[in-house]
């Protein structure tokens, strides 16, 4: 039963976490490192939140992202919870974006060609429509791409970011 109480203890800390969005002082709202504003660096709420911004992979890449790994990979029992909610969301994201595209090629049969960026948010993200793409909010240190050679959503993280906030934090 202790168990029990300490575990919902915990989930309860950790999903309260998540909801706090804190604010930069004006201590932390200069960015020290290069080609990352301290907004970036800022976490922000994520839970109960979506986005429809998707990036280019290619310019993403080179803008200092990499390809998000897909495991959990955290042994520290309070941050795997995190870890599994990051990669789930971005899996279960990419399944939905994977089904409105396989519901576009089936529409238009005469050789559903690739698509570019463009393309891809336009017609299968559609912002600001009603029908559009509502995609989960990543954590602050990552953003969803659009990977046009494999025609599928991927997340990207951003270290630099991660290196930002620890600056602030110190």
């Amino acid at each position: 039963m202790k168990i029990l109480r300490g575990s919902l203890l915990t989930l309860l800390l950790v999903s309260v976490a998540g909801c706090l969005r804190i604010s930069p002082t004006a201590e932390t709202a200069k960015s020290s490192t290069p080609g990352v504003a301290a907004d970036d660096a800022t976490p922000r709420g994520i839970l109960n939140k979506t986005t429809q911004n998707v990036l280019d992979l290619n310019q993403a890449l080179a803008d200092g992202g990499v390809l998000a790994s897909t495991k959990i990979e955290s042994t520290n029992p309070l941050l795997q919870s995190a870890d599994a909610y990051r990669t789930s969301v971005a899996k279960i994201a990419a399944m939905a974006v994977e089904h409105a595209i396989q519901l576009r090629n089936a529409q238009s049969i005469n050789d559903p060609k690739p698509l570019a960026h463009a393309e891809f948010v336009s017609e299968i993200i559609k912002p600001d429509e009603s029908d559009g793409i509502h995609l989960p909010m990543l954590p602050y240190y990552q953003e969803y791409a659009w990977d046009e050679q494999a025609q599928k959503l991927v997340a990207v993280d951003f270290p630099a970011r991660q290196a930002e906030r620890e600056t602030q934090r110190n």
